[in-house]
């Protein structure tokens, strides 16, 4: 973290000093939540819910982030790595079917410690690494044998659209080639009798507002690249709450750099994303769900159009710390 290249941003800040790399984090570990969450897919939440650890900042930065007040940095609890290590095995003990990690990419090496440490104090539930997709190969190479499920998303393959709602050209390569390491990390799925799974990948893709080709194209690329190697997410979730809705909660603050713009709230979105100022429609959702089965595709989770709402989003009040 002396010249902080964790993130494909490769911001080379030194994060030891104190200073916050372009994720806004400093070597310091910060939350923002850490609880049970039923809000994912079946085979991770189950009945008795996944152990998700919300971790604060964000290296990717998309202009619709469903999360953009811990993305940006503005809630989050200093922890130590000691302390990372005793939430996992609370929540463990709580019933937590795994420990969910989210958002963890600038954080990477001590989440490693925290993950060692707590497996040496018992912990042996299933470990989720819930990201972006925006991974540097090198970095995830460090998480080998202490994650066992990856949840990736892989938001684009258009280099177009990745820059103009995530500012990263790079997102469809890395994302791809994140999602390849993965892949040959953990293998194969593995899921119980009951349905919840032990090892494996499964990709997101959230469907955004005119995003019916870009959907279909990520949808191929994982079916002619992997096939049932993995399981597919395709979220129909997608709310406007995200970094122009920020203003409006009365949270939006300096910490928001020139990569997204100077001006805040819904005015930008407006402004520059009026396609984002809406949920997607029935029938783009459908357009999608049929292709995917053109496909092929037999391992695909669907959401109901309920999820696209702001109560599907957890308080980000620092509970469980």
């Amino acid at each position: 973290m002396e010249q902080c290249k964790l993130c494909p941003r490769a911001c080379l800040v030194n994060r030891l000093t104190g200073q916050a790399g372009r994720c806004h984090e400093t070597a310091t570990v910060r939350i923002a939540r850490a609880a049970l969450h039923f809000w994912e897919e079946p085979c991770l939440s189950g009945t008795q819910g996944s152990g998700a650890v919300f971790f604060t900042g964000c290296s990717l930065g998309c202009v619709y982030c469903q999360n953009g007040m811990i993305a940006n940095g503005s809630v989050g609890k200093e922890v130590s790595i000691e302390q990372l290590a005793h939430i996992m095995l609370k929540l463990q003990h709580e019933g937590a079917l795994n420990i969910n990690l989210v958002t963890g990419t600038h954080f990477i090496p001590q989440i490693c410690e925290a993950l060692q440490l707590a497996k040496q104090q018992g912990l042996s539930i299933p470990i989720v690494y819930n990201t972006s997709g925006y991974e540097e190969v090198e970095s995830l190479r460090m998480l080998e044998g202490l994650v066992d499920i990856y949840l990736p998303d892989l938001k684009y393959v258009s280099k177009e659209r990745a820059k103009a709602y995530s500012h990263a050209e790079d997102y469809p390569k890395k994302a791809m080639n994140a999602i390849g390491e993965m892949v040959r990390q953990v293998g194969n799925p593995s899921v119980t009798k009951e349905g919840i799974m032990e090892r494996g990948v499964i990709v997101r893709h959230l469907v955004l507002p005119l995003g019916v080709k870009e959907a279909k194209q990520v949808l191929s690329y994982l079916w002619n690249t992997y096939q049932n190697q993995i399981y597919v997410s395709l979220m129909s979730q997608y709310t406007p709450v995200g970094v122009f809705a920020v203003e409006e909660k009365g949270d939006w603050n300096e910490k928001v750099d020139e990569l997204h713009t100077e001006r805040s709230g819904i005015h930008v979105l407006r402004e520059q994303y009026p396609e984002l100022c809406r949920c997607i429609t029935k029938r783009e959702y459908q357009r999608i769900l049929d292709y995917a089965m053109e496909l092929g595709m037999e391992q695909v989770y669907i959401q109901e159009r309920e999820a696209a709402k702001e109560s599907f989003i957890p308080e980000f009040d620092l509970t469980g710390l």
